[in-house]
């Protein structure tokens, strides 16, 4: 029996070479091997009669091979087997690409059960490169199968044959995490039927029981994960911070904060006053005003003689967020510097001189903010904009700059309260949910493709109304998907808006032409902005209320959130059309 922790080459068949393609997989141990779930199940126990093959489906059929296999050279790396398999209803025309081995493999006369995609007509049924296994074989035909994430050098019958062998090799190995008492007051099957069923299911129930077995075990680890990390932060201690009077900088604010805002700048306080380091979430929706909720944080850390950083994904938030706090902090007399990946050396060297001999009370930046060379004075405050750009290391690196720095993270993306308390469980949580006056709902709209002349038309108005609009593609450049790449989308939109500028703006583009792209944009010299995912975040144009993304099945929910963020910024009405 092999241990768990086994290399996965020396599991029975799997071998040197193998174990090099797993690896792509993040397959390294035996553990990892029979951890790697199916993402999807295949259902091949009926068997089908030639006769009844619809075209388009998927089926098992049983039949014997009638003739000979043939091997015809088309071209060089293009090889053709050809059959033809038969049954007491009819015959069926095989052909395998570049398996030329299956012209000695497969024998006249013998019976096969073929799995594939049943093509042709009602007189002549075909299939190409099924999956074949003799009669009574029971590996990949009559059971459901499971269906594997892939990697070149790795198939599913590889996967499938290693999974199983792993299986074998550990079955009495495996250890329930799960105590006993929770495994049966929750009607909970053994692990080691649990790894057997979700790989290989002899049924759906069977499926159902493992899986509710592993998602239970998962966030049940989880659970226990985060309250010892809570356990762990709460035997932490920090001097407290004294009791700010933030009403100078509520007097410094051009407008009033919203009754939300108070309340999360009033939890936000009594964090920093209870002698332990915050680990705050604050949540919002774009335009909510998270931003001041945190610079009402930064100024409290300045007023306790402590530097605060607050670090952003990108350049354009990082210096807009700097455009828009610097003024306000330097009137209540904190100074405020800006550190980013693309500042010119000298430059840098003065923030680096000014922030490491505590010249600088709040320094803003993106991930140069943790680079090695950056050192602080007395680090006390550490904010990170759009939580969900940055994992828990990179937080991690920012906050060992100082000596257990208070923790404040901000995410506009949607996250119920509840699920907010599984995934960021080592988080407090505040939910800023009004937003300030004068800021409007954003409409959105689904509608079909054959719609876009509409929707283009409906973008036009805006733009004769002097507004500014997005027109969101999700590819830099083409596959082999049959959408559009930008650039192409680019051309359409030049043409369906002959009288607007249009500018164009990727991943792919060097910083300085993104940087005047989205400049151009700011200053309202470019109408239409065509793009990809680049504008998720960092961009504030509170003249652009209309925005229009294509293939927006493409997304998941919090990109198109987060996309969704760039318009309703302003006092205008805002629409977004997926």
């Amino acid at each position: 029996m092999a241990d768990l922790s086994t290399d996965v080459r020396y599991v029975k068949g799997v071998g040197e070479q193998r174990a090099k393609a797993l690896a792509r997989l993040g397959i390294h141990t035996l553990r990892d091997l029979i951890s790697y779930f199916p993402r999807a199940y295949e259902d091949r126990r009926t068997f089908k009669r030639v006769i009844d093959l619809q075209p388009g489906e998927n089926a098992c059929v049983r039949a014997m091979v009638a003739a000979d296999p043939t091997l015809s050279r088309i071209r060089k790396g293009l090889e053709l087997v050809k059959l033809r398999a038969v049954d007491e209803t009819g015959a069926l025309d095989i052909t395998f690409f570049n398996q030329t081995y299956r012209k000695n493999d497969l024998r006249r006369g013998e019976t096969y059960i073929f799995f594939g995609r049943a093509e042709g007509s009602l007189l002549r049924k075909t299939m190409a490169n099924p999956v074949v296994e003799r009669e009574g074989g029971g590996t990949f035909t009559g059971r459901i199968v499971p269906i594997y994430p892939l990697t070149a050098g790795v198939s599913q019958t590889i996967l499938m044959r290693s999974v199983a062998q792993g299986l074998a090799a550990c079955r009495d190995q495996l250890e329930d995490p799960l105590p006993e008492e929770v495994r049966l007051s929750h009607g909970l099957c053994h692990v080691g039927y649990a790894y057997e069923q979700i790989h290989f299911p002899a049924g759906e129930e069977e499926l159902a029981v493992a899986r509710r077995r592993l998602v239970f075990e998962e966030l049940f680890l989880l659970a226990i994960g985060l309250k010892k990390l809570r356990r762990r932060r709460d035997e932490l201690s920090c001097a407290p911070w004294a009791d700010t009077d933030l009403v100078d900088f509520y007097a410094a604010l051009p407008f009033d904060l919203t009754g939300a805002q108070r309340r999360a700048i009033g939890e936000i306080t009594a964090d920093l006053r209870s002698g332990r380091p915050m680990n705050r979430l604050v949540q919002g929706d774009v335009g909510s005003g998270k931003t001041m909720v945190a610079a009402a944080a930064l100024v409290c850390a300045a007023w306790n003689g402590f530097q605060g950083a607050l670090m952003a994904p990108t350049e354009i938030l990082a210096e807009q967020h700097y455009q828009g706090l610097a003024p306000l902090l330097e009137r209540l007399g904190i100074t405020c510097g800006l550190l980013t990946g693309a500042m010119r050396a000298k430059e840098r060297r003065e923030v680096l001189a000014r922030l490491a001999d505590g010249e600088l009370d709040v320094v803003i930046g993106t991930h140069a903010l943790i680079s090695a060379d950056v050192s602080y004075a007395r680090l006390g405050l550490v904010v990170t904009d759009e939580q969900h750009r940055f994992g828990v290391a990179q937080r991690s690196a920012l906050s060992a700059k100082g000596e257990r720095p208070h923790l404040l993270v901000m995410s506009a993306t949607p996250i119920p309260r509840t699920l907010a308390l599984i995934i960021y469980g080592d988080l407090d949580v505040s939910v800023i949910d009004e937003l300030p006056p004068g800021r409007q709902k954003i409409e959105t709209f689904l509608i079909s493709p054959d719609k876009r002349q509409r929707a283009f038309g409906y973008v036009q108005k805006h733009l004769d109304q002097g507004r500014q609009g997005y027109l969101i593609c999700p590819l830099i450049e083409e596959d082999d998907s049959g959408l559009q790449s930008v650039t192409q989308y680019g051309k359409l939109v030049k043409e369906a808006f002959p009288t607007a500028t249009v500018g164009v703006l990727h991943g792919k583009m060097k910083p300085a032409e993104k940087e005047q792209v989205m400049e151009a944009f700011s200053r309202g010299e470019v109408q239409l902005l065509v793009s990809t995912t680049v504008v998720e975040v960092g961009v504030d144009v509170p003249n652009a209320v209309i925005m229009v993304i294509e293939d927006a099945d493409r997304y998941g929910l919090s990109q198109l959130h987060q996309l969704r963020g760039r318009i309703g910024r302003g006092q205008y009405k805002s629409t977004c059309i997926l």
